[in-house]
């Protein structure tokens, strides 16, 4: 925890190019200062460094602004103290779209699990806002698309069977809770969403604060795994277009469920220094088992000139334990209640 259709070429590069537009003014950097992207001995752009993920933005367009892609620099004021009063009073931590959506009704955190609370806001970064109303820019409405029938079904056959078996074994709770993975791509911001980059001719690493995954990502024109090896992250590989860094990612596992996606997840991220300390990390999801039509996330990974945190999660992982040794207790009572019945 820290304290502080196929999208087309001309999107992508309007995206890229967007980036700039939503980016913090750089000390020591007027507008007619000449800037150079950094390379490293090969020629590549270097994006070695600590890039944060700690943006407001949400990433889907919230109802109140179906019709607005970006907000009036008053509406950002304003959105901007409603977040402040949300989060002041050491109300339980607003994660992800919570803040925005706390902020837009106007109200005081509410806890997502007021059974047993949940941290308070100290334990999450501090958010950074811009006047753009969703982190999805294509399709244009800023919305995930509708899931196809196959994946509707495939999520209520899911849902019944977390009712039916929360907690048999630790095999039925979510990765994040096992301290497997939250996953790749990860979208999530605020928390922990920290990414180290190291970089050489022939690979790209990128160190993931949560959970300390780490994706070692060749991009000297090694060919893919064959479709039969699966893997939680799935296979990616690298090449340039430009200075744009091009990551495609394949071969995921059944078990890996990027936002309940299937095995045939195509993930297609482009990683492309925009100024200074702005690097924009655009990203195209494509499952046709999962969604009617690609989509596609535009997030501006601010460099921060710190080091990553250490994600200590099954050395102190008790939550696990908690929730199976809760769920035992209640089959034993469950079993005691029908013994009692039946005498």
């Amino acid at each position: 925890m820290r304290t502080h259709s196929k999208t087309s070429t001309s999107l992508i590069a309007a995206v890229v190019a967007a980036g700039v537009l939503v980016s913090m003014p750089v000390a020591g950097l007027g507008a007619n200062d000449a800037w150079t992207v950094p390379r490293t001995a090969d020629g590549r752009p270097d994006f070695q460094g600590v890039w944060a993920n700690n943006g407001a933005t949400p990433l889907e367009r919230p109802e109140e602004w179906a019709d607005k892609e970006s907000l009036t620099r008053e509406e950002l004021e304003s959105l901007k103290e409603a977040a402040l009063r949300a989060t002041n009073g050491g109300e339980d931590a607003l994660f992800g779209d919570q803040l925005i959506r706390a902020a837009i009704a106007n109200e005081k955190a509410t806890s997502y699990d007021p059974g047993t609370g949940n941290y308070n806001q100290f334990w999450v970064s501090v958010r950074t806002f811009d006047n753009r109303t969703s982190l999805i820019v294509d399709p244009p409405d800023g919305r995930i698309p509708a899931l196809t029938e196959e994946a509707t079904a495939r999520f209520e056959a899911a849902a019944e069977h977390r009712k039916a078996h929360p907690a048999d074994s630790y095999t039925d709770r979510r990765l994040s809770e096992r301290c497997i993975s939250y996953g790749v791509p990860r979208l999530g911001a605020g928390y922990n969403a920290y990414y180290k980059i190291s970089q050489n001719a022939d690979h790209v690493v990128i160190l993931m604060e949560m959970i300390h995954d780490a994706r070692v990502i060749p991009i000297d024109g090694q060919a893919p795994l064959d479709g039969s090896i699966r893997l939680w992250h799935g296979d990616s590989r690298g090449h340039w277009e430009g200075d744009t860094l091009v990551i495609e990612t394949k071969n995921y596992s059944k078990k890996s469920g990027f936002r309940g996606s299937s095995e045939n997840l195509h993930v297609t991220e482009r990683l492309t220094l925009v100024r200074p300390n702005t690097l924009n990390y655009v990203v195209t999801i494509e499952d046709p088992d999962t969604w009617t039509a690609p989509w596609t996330v535009m997030i501006p990974l601010k460099e921060t000139g710190e080091e990553i945190f250490e994600y200590a999660c099954h050395e102190g992982n008790y939550g696990m334990e908690g929730i199976l040794a809760g769920h035992r207790a209640k089959e034993r009572e469950m079993t005691a209640q029908t013994a009692t019945g039946s005498e």
